[in-house]
């Protein structure tokens, strides 16, 4: 089972794939993605780790997703990505916000087909970020095209996709 689980921030959609993963009654690795980059992500960061069952598996990784799905690729694991956007971020732009082509299409296909082969179950929670506004900015208008790009291409491949809007989850694939 793969479900991709979309939602605006502070929508509930890292509660509901919490949820998700203890339903499933399976070893939940859990795969963050954010980076401690200045003072408010570090405390983001550390509430989200006190949040979690402390017998969870935790593996931070901002780059090498499919990697790290692959390392953990095992039918008795729920594997739980949080959060797309923030890897999209990595990904897409080095640290002085330079457009990273080649580690961008090079990541997003080795993810793509990587799900494909994927035993285990995921749950992958990503930020609706296109129903707004067309953002001001280049790179604001790439990050928002390429992560309604990656959405409509996981929703493609996966079994399930969940909506989550003030903590309420709309089921859109099923």
């Amino acid at each position: 089972m793969q479900h991709l689980i979309l939602g605006g921030a502070r929508s509930g959609k890292s509660n509901y794939a919490e949820q998700f993963a203890k339903s499933s009654k399976k070893e939940v690795i859990y795969i963050a993605t954010g980076t401690a980059g200045d003072e408010e992500m570090r405390e983001r960061i550390a509430r989200h780790k006190e949040d979690r069952p402390r017998y969870w598996v935790t593996v931070e990784e901002p780059i090498a997703l499919a990697d790290t799905l692959a390392e953990y690729d095992n039918p008795r694991y729920f594997l739980l990505v949080d959060c797309l956007t923030l890897w999209l971020s990595n990904i897409l732009f080095d640290a002085e916000g330079n457009y990273q082509e080649d580690i961008f299409l090079q990541q997003k296909q080795a993810l793509l087909s990587g799900l494909l082969r994927l035993d285990a179950d995921i749950a992958l929670v990503s930020n609706e970020v296109g129903l707004g506004v067309t953002p001001m900015d280049k790179m604001s208008r790439r990050f928002v095209d390429e992560a309604g790009r990656l959405h409509q291409q996981l929703a493609q491949q996966c079994s399930h996709v969940s909506l989550i809007t003030a903590g309420l989850a709309q089921a859109l694939k099923q």
